[in-house]
């Protein structure tokens, strides 16, 4: 399961994000971080598929104030640029070790 850690403007993900998390986190994903919240980390986020990056988008797109995805592990890097989505991540994120 995943957890959201929220220190200031920067909220950390920590854990696992699957198509299983997903479903139980959707109705509250609203409330999963501040409003104040700038940043999440993902630096911590031990795995993600498809589902758990199409919910990082989701985070994106219904926050009210920009929102930037960061820190991506080597695993969710792959996604992202398989999909093709390193416009939605900071360059740190999608940056190949």
């Amino acid at each position: 399961m995943v957890e959201f850690v929220q220190q200031g403007n920067v909220c950390h993900l920590n854990g696992r994000l699957s198509q299983k998390e997903v479903t139980l986190l959707w109705d509250n994903k609203h409330s999963l971080f501040s409003q104040d919240t700038q940043v999440l980390s993902l630096a911590q986020l031990e795995y993600s598929d498809s589902a758990g990056v199409a919910f990082l988008l989701a985070l994106v797109r219904q926050h009210p104030i920009p929102l930037v995805l960061s820190a991506a592990s080597e695993q969710l890097a792959k996604l992202i640029d398989l999909y093709d989505l390193q416009s939605f991540f900071t360059e740190e994120a999608h940056r190949k070790g």
